[in-house]
């Protein structure tokens, strides 16, 4: 009976410590979403570089230019994109306010304020980069570069966090990584690690942590 009140008290003891350093109020249902999003914004971007090569027969995704990437088409991509990602932050705000009010923690905390610095500043950075490879017209290597960049943004975050966001910046350093040496498939590399892998990830963290 003491020995398993001693556990109890180590379990009480360091779930307090993992409140007082970790912000454990992120949502695995916000991952899965975010990779849903992920996979349809995708097959918008299939549908439409594969309609560019009906009717353009010098166009191809292996080929992809600034130009192509600042045409009418390209707008659509990039705004797809953006709309993902608007959604994604969306949706995992209001589901870890909800997750954070269920365990008594405050959303804006020294804790959750960590996390973001320590996520924004590889992010920014990547953006930052990725716009000198468009500058340059180094378009094959954008979605390696936002992979890589997204996946260190998450390892880096992942101290002030539930731990396995740093096994998922891990697969998309991973992913990102060996995209490099397939350039021209972005789009399945980008489908993989911010669709597929959001989705497993999300849903590990969904059933380990949210129940």
């Amino acid at each position: 009976m003491t020995k398993e009140k001693y556990l109890d008290d180590l379990k009480e003891i360091r779930t307090i410590m993992d409140k007082s350093t970790r912000f454990i109020s992120l949502s695995g249902m916000s991952g899965i979403m975010a990779g849903i999003y992920g996979l349809i914004g995708s097959a918008v971007g299939f549908y439409i570089i594969n309609t560019q090569k009906i009717y353009f027969n010098t166009f191809s995704y292996e080929k992809l230019t600034a130009g192509d990437i600042l045409s009418n088409h390209g707008l659509i991509i990039i705004g797809t994109a953006l709309i993902v990602a608007g959604l994604s932050i969306i949706t995992a705000y209001f589901l870890t306010i909800k997750k954070a009010r269920k365990h008594n923690q405050n959303i804006w905390s020294s804790q959750s304020r960590r996390l973001v610095l320590n996520f924004l500043i590889p992010l920014a950075t990547g953006g930052l980069f990725v716009l000198v490879l468009m500058q340059y017209k180094l378009i094959g290597l954008v979605a390696p570069a936002m992979l890589i960049f997204y996946g260190l943004s998450c390892v880096n975050a992942s101290k002030y966090t539930i731990g396995t966001v740093k096994y998922l910046g891990i697969t998309c350093i991973a992913l990102g990584m060996i995209n490099t040496q397939f350039i021209g498939y972005g789009l399945y590399f980008w489908a993989l690690g911010f669709g597929v892998c959001h989705i497993i990830y999300g849903a590990v963290m969904h059933f380990k942590y949210d129940q």
